[in-house]
């Protein structure tokens, strides 16, 4: 019965709002994103080193404006998430060790984003939503004094959360810049990853990845903004 209310009501607000003048369109864009890590490493939190990821983060949005002040978006990327974390201390077979070593750790995702957008549009407007997130590819290196030592590429990883999850906030610039931030509220490892001699490498490291990001005209469609051509008598 609450959800049929809370339709209904989102039914009448987009009726009210005018719905019958929205316009839709795509567009797209890349993402430069700056990450970091909420960490707890056995109970004890951590901190994480900023990680700079400028390539292979892909959006394309589709967005219904239902006037000219507020509008709803979903669409598909491709992003580059992960975290650095310089205090990992457990050897290549899962064993606890007595020294620690810096760790890089990533997935590639495929993101079907929900949100809303309010504001003027059409220059300066602000936008949340909640996005899913399915991981692909899963990267780890390993770093001894900056010299690195190991590298794993594993697809369709176990050793990933399969399922990634958020909520995001974001701003869109008047001329197409956007800055947004976002936080995971699932964690990058899975804490139950078995090695075949039955360790678990990640046990008792929980990391929750967050990062603010740039883009460019990811938000702005240049045909629905060019202005109307003057008529000449």
């Amino acid at each position: 019965m609450k959800k049929i209310y809370i339709l209904a009501v989102l039914l009448l607000v987009i009726k009210v709002t005018g719905f019958s003048q929205s316009k839709s369109y795509v567009t797209s864009g890349g993402e430069m994103i700056f990450s970091f890590a909420d960490i707890q490493d056995n109970g004890k939190s951590e901190s994480s080193v900023m990680r700079w990821a400028p390539v292979l983060n892909i959006q394309s949005m589709f967005n219904t404006d239902i006037n000219e002040h507020f509008g709803i978006f979903t669409g598909l990327a491709v992003r580059n998430v992960g975290f650095i974390y310089d205090g990992y201390s457990k050897d290549q077979n899962g064993d606890q060790t007595n020294y620690t070593v810096k760790k890089k750790f990533r997935t590639y995702n495929i993101g079907i984003p929900l949100g809303f957008k309010i504001g003027d549009l059409k220059k300066m407007f602000f936008y949340a939503g909640y996005e899913i997130e399915f991981p692909f590819v899963y990267k780890e290196k390993t770093f001894e004094n900056d010299v690195k030592t190991d590298k794993i590429v594993d697809w369709f990883s176990d050793r990933n959360e399969w399922f990634q999850h958020g909520f995001l906030v974001g701003v869109q610039f008047p001329y197409g810049m956007n800055l947004k931030f976002k936080y995971y509220l699932s964690e990058l490892l899975n804490q139950d990853y078995t090695y075949s001699n039955g360790n678990k490498p990640y046990a008792g490291l929980k990391a929750n990845v967050f990062y603010f990001s740039l883009s460019s005209s990811i938000f702005k469609n240049f045909d629905y903004e060019k202005p109307s051509p003057t008529k000449v008598y």
